[in-house]
């Protein structure tokens, strides 16, 4: 009996800190904006997530991409890039793919460009815990990265995202179709860590550094230590554009 009881009490704490989550991932974007759900979907606090066009891949093709000092952050870019733009991702929160396709898109024009550079951090905390889409997909975006291949990998990702709560979502078999859009990307090494999980350490460390920076939602963007609050400012190129542009 003292076990179950502290069962329900674990679990009764898991949905509370994921319903918290929630509710602050929604206030932190401000009005009009939308954010990562908590219970399978989405919730916003303006129009409803509409479908988007998947982002122009060449625009992704090619661009340096390193891991930081931090050991976790993945910088895409040149360094000495004037503007920094810092962003906070989960691969399985279906905002973050509208922002891939919208903001992002402007973000990579900026960075080819070498007008900016893009400081990713990874996380995985839809998977509450446990080794599901996120956790496997950030995986391979380090494998990835490895392979000298994360910004396309990443922009390819996306394009492919599941509905959250799939079964077998981001599967491994799934990650490595996903490879086959990246050319020069498939190699034994490559195959090998997604399937194994080589990098799940990592996984683990930049969920612990998504956590520690006092975010509580995705996608969470900030344009030299400011935070984008608008939907235009995340959700179209443009709209992100004007505010690279402002800074």
């Amino acid at each position: 009996m003292p076990v179950r009881t502290e069962a329900r009490r674990t679990d009764a704490r898991r949905r509370y800190a994921r319903a918290f989550v929630t509710l602050a991932a929604v206030a932190a974007l401000g009005a009009g904006a939308a954010a990562c759900s908590s219970s399978g979907g989405e919730a916003a606090t303006g129009a409803a997530l509409a479908a988007e066009p998947a982002a122009d891949a060449s625009l992704f093709a090619d661009l340096p991409a390193k891991l930081a000092a931090d050991g976790t952050t993945v910088v895409v870019g040149k360094a000495d890039a004037p503007h920094t733009v810092r962003v906070y991702l989960d691969p399985q929160c279906p905002f973050c793919a509208k922002f891939e396709t919208g903001g992002g898109e402007g973000l990579a024009k900026a960075v080819r460009e070498g007008r900016a550079k893009a400081e990713y951090t990874v996380a995985s905390f839809l998977d509450q815990g446990r080794e599901g889409a996120s956790t496997r997909a950030a995986n391979a975006l380090r494998a990835a990265l490895d392979a000298g291949k994360f910004a396309e990998y990443h922009a390819a990702l996306y394009a492919s995202q599941p509905q959250e709560g799939t079964p077998d979502a981001y599967s491994p078999e799934h990650l490595l179709r996903i490879a086959d859009q990246v050319k020069g990307l498939r190699s034994a090494a490559f195959d090998k860590a997604v399937k194994d999980m080589a990098y799940k350490d990592w996984v683990k460390k930049s969920e612990a550094a998504f956590e520690a920076s006092g975010e509580r939602g995705t996608p969470a963007v900030l344009v030299d230590g400011r935070k984008v609050e608008t939907r235009e400012g995340l959700f179209t190129a443009d709209g992100f554009t004007k505010v690279l542009e402002s800074r």
